[in-house]
Order: structure tokens, then C-alpha cells, then sequence
């Protein structure tokens, strides 16, 4: 299970025919607790999808009853009528669980600028909330998938309580949140306020921090939904833990199911003045696309590691800097350090260090090499 391993929530994922494949593309997420709270975190783009729109007014009073999610169609750039098809959806979903439709949060994966139809989503909505279930967390997270391989999806046991999760995504993954659709439940006991903390806690050092082709999405959005069904207030620390355990987890798997990628790559910084700049620096590598294809043909340039750190405005001397490769240290203080041919980066999982012995600060950055296969998604994309 997933999104319903915590009491008190049903789901369900169906074929609305959204989908020119026929594969299962829409997922409706019901809270049936005692408590309705939540919180959400959406993209920084000022481009903004119309679900996003709908549901950041949704949000501001903290309570929600539901969450409805497509893929096979963003609704971004659709104009007015867009707009209307999710508000209608919303209704939908309103009319069909007897809640109200500003307490339901509605959210869209797939093609910019394609109309979405109205009557397919409302006939769709009523479908899915009749198979709603304990059971359907599973279907939900595979309704949301769109060039993804594999369902993401995450369970964390607390003391009494739990947090579960699914989550789609697998291009665009930059900064802001990452492109993505997260929704994440619990049966704390806990109002919106503190959902709120966690999650911007949780979402900051884990989906913030993904950045596999530096491209920000219109459509991301994280949601956390608690039922209160354990009737478990938690330690707040330990709740904030648990979310985060959760948002890392998914963020990994995520990372591991980037377009095309053959390596999954942490770029470790060490020795920053500031965790700000620790991840400016992480951030830089990650998104030097010099970088990204040596590792793609399995070449240890440390040379354009420090090329692409030198870009920032970080506070280091890039002659004092080390770098390591799959704990083979290839560059030491600006300068050659063992053999390239001591590195060996044909696994998938790579690690780079970078220390700069500036600071004490550090962070991680993840991401992944630029491939073939990523360029070919990207240019033959289909729903």
C-alpha cells in the first residue's frame, strides 16, 4: 500500500480515456479521518498551470477533503476554458464524495497547451469514486505516470502513526520543486500549521535539491493530507523526521528513473561557508552539460568540474579545491591529483565529492549524465 497505508484514506486510478495508450490516467485520493488538515507546496515558475492556480487558493484555509490528479494533459496555457475544465473537475469530484469543491485540490501532468476535455475528466471522476479503496493506493500511483517506468511510492512507520506517498516524475526535474506530483498522506493527528513546517522542512533538503536537467516544470506539486484516523498526536520532530524520510525516498527513486539516465550522480560539497553556497556549487555541476556527458561516456573530467564551480559566486579559492570520484581523489588542490584510469565510473550509481575547504557548511545535489536516450524522449514525447 501506499497512499492508504495510513488510516483513514481510499484512492483510486482508472482508465478516463485521457490517455491516447488507454493506460490508467487519472487518480482521485480521499481523506475519510476525523481531520481534513493539510498543506501543499507548489512550483516557483511563474508560469503557472491552471491547477496550480485552483489549487493554491484551495490550500490558504489549511483543509481538504480530496485531491484529484491527471496525467495525458498539463491544462497549462489553456486559457480561460482551461481553467473551467478544472474547476469542473473539482465539482466533480465535490458532487461525487457529498464535500465541498473549494476542498478539493486538482492537479494535471503531461503536454503544455493541450485542452483537456471537460466531460471526459467529470465522466472519469465519478468512475474513480466508485472504485475508490483501502487497496487503491497502488492504481493511483501508476494513473499518475506519464514518461516514468515504474510507480514511485514510499511508506514510513511512527510511533502509532504513519506517512505514505506516491510521486510521478521523470524529466524536467530542476529546483522548484522538481517536475513532479507528490502527494503524501499520514494519520497523525496534527493541524495544518504544523503539515505546513514539515513539509517546506522536508521538501527543501530532498525534492529542492533533485535536479537532473535544470528544467522547472508548470505543474509540480506537493501535497501532504492528514486524517487524524490514529488519533496519535506525534513529537513534531519526529513527524518532521518521518516526512522527510518519506520526500527523500521518493525524490531518490525519482532521480533513478530520470529520462535516458545511465548514472545516477551525488555531487557532495564540503568545506562551503554557508549551506547556500554548498548547494550553489552542488547545483552548478549538475547542471554543466560538459559535465553530465563525460559521465555518460564513463570519462573522470574533474576539469570541468572546476570549470562549472567557477561560475559561482560562492566564497572559495578554486585552487585550494579538491575532487574525488567514486572515492578516488583525481584532483587536489587544483591540481592532478591520481590517474584519471583509477576511477571506475561504469555503475550506474556515481558519487562526486567537491570540498573547498572554505567552511564547514555542506549539501548534496542529485541528478544524473546527459544520454542519447534523453535528447530521443525529449523529442518524440507522446501521452
Amino acid at each position: 500500500m501506499t497512499v492508504t497505508a495510513p488510516a483513514g484514506f481510499e484512492a483510486a486510478g482508472i482508465a478516463a480515456g485521457i490517455k491516447r495508450s488507454g493506460a490508467l490516467d487519472l487518480a482521485l485520493i480521499v481523506n475519510r479521518g476525523p481531520s481534513a488538515a493539510a498543506a501543499a507546496v507548489f512550483t516557483s515558475n511563474r508560469a503557472k498551470a491552471n491547477p496550480i492556480l485552483w489549487s493554491q487558493q484551495v490550500i490558504l484555509d489549511g483543509v481538504v477533503s480530496a485531491i484529484v490528479l491527471n496525467s495525458g494533459g498539463a491544462n497549462c496555457f489553456t486559457g480561460p476554458e482551461g481553467f473551467q475544465v478544472t474547476h469542473r473537475t473539482a465539482e466533480a469530484v465535490a458532487s461525487a464524495l457529498g464535500v465541498a469543491a473549494g476542498d478539493v485540490l486538482v492537479c494535471s501532468t503531461g503536454l503544455i497547451g493541450d485542452q483537456l476535455d471537460g466531460e471526459v475528466l467529470e465522466e472519469g471522476v465519478l468512475s474513480a469514486a466508485a472504485r475508490l479503496s483501502a487497496d487503491g493506493g497502488e492504481d493511483s500511483a501508476r494513473a499518475i505516470m506519464t514518461t516514468d517506468t515504474k510507480p514511485k511510492t514510499v511508506v514510513i512507520d511512527g510511533d502509532g502513526w504513519r506517512v505514505g506517498g506516491i510521486a510521478k516524475g521523470a524529466g524536467m526535474l530542476a529546483p522548484g520543486l522538481a517536475t513532479m506530483l507528490v502527494v503524501l498522506t499520514t494519520d497523525a493527528d496534527l493541524p495544518s500549521g504544523e503539515l505546513d513546517r514539515a513539509l517546506r522542512e522536508a521538501t527543501r533538503v530532498t525534492f529542492d535539491r533533485l535536479d537532473s536537467d535544470g528544467c522547472m516544470s508548470t505543474n509540480d506539486q506537493v501535497t501532504l493530507l492528514a486524517s487524524g484516523a490514529s488519533g496519535v498526536v506525534p513529537d513534531p520532530a519526529a513527524f518532521r523526521r518521518a516526512v522527510t524520510d518519506a520526500c527523500r525516498s521518493l525524490a531518490e527513486q525519482l532521480q533513478a528513473d530520470a529520462e535516458g539516465a545511465s548514472h545516477d550522480i551525488a555531487i557532495e560539497v564540503r568545506g562551503a561557508v554557508t549551506e547556500d553556497d554548498a548547494v550553489e556549487v552542488g547545483r552548478s555541476v549538475a547542471r554543466n552539460n560538459l559535465f553530465k556527458a563525460a559521465i555518460f561516456g564513463n570519462d573522470p573530467n574533474w576539469g570541468r568540474v572546476l570549470a562549472a564551480i567557477g561560475t559561482t559566486q560562492a566564497p572559495f579559492d578554486p585552487y585550494l579545491v579538491d575532487v574525488s570520484m567514486n572515492g578516488v581523489r583525481v584532483c587536489h588542490a587544483g591540481r592532478p591529483d591520481a590517474p584519471r584510469e583509477a576511477v571506475d565510473l561504469t555503475p550506474r550509481a556515481t558519487h562526486v565529492l567537491v570540498e573547498l575547504h572554505a567552511g564547514e557548511a555542506s549539501a548534496t545535489i542529485l541528478t544524473n549524465d546527459l544520454t542519447h536516450d534523453y535528447v530521443h524522449e525529449n523529442s518524440a514525447y507522446a501521452s
